[in-house]
């Protein structure tokens, strides 16, 4: 995979510093195997103040995913042994909940498309603008900050949500079904937190991308749908009668009023 010359050495330009929000610093995971474009991440996550680790091959990436703990896992889709989408299957599926910002230089939405659905929180397509990576990068910790202060708790701001066999914490980032613990991902969670505390709403597709993912995955919808395939896979004791989330046909889902 060739990174065009000239846009490395336009980005390697550094931009006036910008720090971010918050005073912890964060750690940084940067899977990709083009060295040049190693190079242009860590200038400028540190420039975010962030602490960056590295790996320049899949098999590395993945170790150091499943090992370390990480605020943030920037991974490219084309890497030598392993790629990039079954590296992002694999920690969601061992409960590695880190968020994953996608580097892509294909041109093709199934790679866009298949990230998200195997659980990253965002991709960025090569070759991409400095402001845009800064932008997507603050986006992603912002979101996590106000998860762990327990600001993002839409419209009623209750800390523990409870439906019977199913029960929420919001401050523990807990949810169990019949008092065993229930794993999910960060966006797993935020889409069931979104929609447990506002019973009987029904959210279109759309609309859940703008507020769980933060951006406008314009054409990305269905998206949405195999997210909550897979929180009704870990919450609904009937996939074929789901008693939690439904399905407001012709909009979206909903959570279940009358629980």
């Amino acid at each position: 995979m060739e990174f065009q010359k000239n846009k490395i050495t336009r980005f390697l330009t550094k931009p006036k510093q910008v720090k971010t929000t918050t005073n912890a610093m964060k750690k940084v995971l940067v899977v990709e195997d083009d060295p040049n474009i190693v190079d242009l991440l860590e200038i400028h996550l540190q420039d975010l103040e962030c602490e960056v680790d590295k790996a320049m091959d899949g098999k590395v990436g993945l170790e150091k995913g499943l090992n370390n703990t990480y605020d943030l896992i920037l991974l490219d889709v084309m890497l030598p042994y392993k790629d990039g989408i079954e590296i992002c299957r694999t920690l969601r599926a061992k409960d590695v909940r880190t968020p994953i910002l996608m580097l892509t230089a294909r041109s093709e939405e199934i790679d866009k498309v298949l990230g998200l659905e195997m659980g990253a929180d965002d991709y960025i397509t090569k070759p991409f603008s400095v402001r845009e990576f800064i932008a997507r990068v603050k986006a992603i910790f912002r979101r996590m900050d106000l998860m762990e202060r327990g600001e993002n708790i839409p419209e009623n701001n209750k800390t523990k949500l409870d439906f019977g066999d199913l029960k929420i914490d919001t401050d523990l980032r807990k949810v169990t079904i019949k008092s065993e613990r229930v794993e999910l991902s960060p966006k797993e969670f935020e889409l069931l937190i979104l929609l447990a505390s506002n019973p009987g709403k029904s959210y279109d597709r759309s609309k859940l991308l703008n507020i769980v993912w933060g951006y406008d995955f314009d054409g990305f919808e269905h998206t949405v749908n195999s997210h909550i395939n897979r929180l009704r896979n870990k919450i609904e004791p009937d996939l074929q009668k789901p008693i939690y989330i439904l399905t407001t046909w012709g909009v979206g889902y909903r959570f279940n009023e009358e629980l």
